[in-house]
């Protein structure tokens, strides 16, 4: 159960009771009052406890991990997990053996891990979090091969003149290339198609 509805005397003595019920601390909680106490008349005729309903409410951190730990487990994988939120982002390194599943061909199952965790993570959330889903490194190894491949095309339409278009990329590595070539003199990029088969193009000025 991860919520309860306790009366007491009080609107404390009643989250009181149910925090202890619940066994959680009153920061992992919700509390909402059903019924505002009253003295009645006198203090005497007509009295009413305070109701409230206290439910307990799981952070981004234990949502995703948690999640992630029932999906991993079904297909044979046992992992430990960090999770920082920096700036509105959710960044969740996944470490265990036999990560390459996880990763996938070119980083889309990963992609496709990243984005059912985005699901879970914003489900009844006010405010969009942005989830940042890694292992083995593998936002950083291919961040840098698609940079390497972005100057190397750059470098190849600026000698020929003739324009490239890349493969189709998700946002994530399309932003990598437009962010790589942005200051490179004689070269103009975009994205052109729609998802999920939308490519960067590269072009002389």
């Amino acid at each position: 159960m991860n919520y309860t509805e306790k009366s007491g005397k009080t609107i404390d003595e009643a989250v009181k009771l149910a925090l202890e019920e619940l066994k959680v601390s009153r920061e992992k909680v919700e509390i909402e009052v059903l019924v505002e106490p009253s003295r009645g008349i006198f203090g005497l005729i007509g009295t009413k406890d305070a109701k409230v309903r206290v439910t307990i409410v799981d952070s981004p951190e234990e949502l995703a991990v948690n999640f992630l730990k029932d999906v991993l487990k079904n297909i044979g994988l046992e992992a430990q997990y960090k999770t920082t939120i920096i700036d509105e982002t959710l960044n969740i390194e996944v470490i265990g053996k036999d990560m390459g599943v996880l990763i996938g061909r070119r980083g889309q199952t990963l992609d496709a891990f990243q984005y059912l965790v985005s699901l879970v993570v914003n489900k009844n959330r006010e405010n969009y979090l942005r989830v940042l889903l890694d292992t083995e490194d593998y936002r950083k190894k291919r961040e840098q091969t698609l940079v390497r491949l972005a100057n190397k095309l750059a470098y190849k339409v600026r000698k020929t003149g003739k324009e490239i278009v890349l493969e189709p990329m998700n946002p994530y590595e399309r932003r990598i290339i437009h962010s790589a070539l942005q200051g490179n003199p004689g070269i103009n990029t975009k994205s052109q198609g729609e998802e999920p088969f939308r490519r960067v193009l590269i072009a002389a000025k």
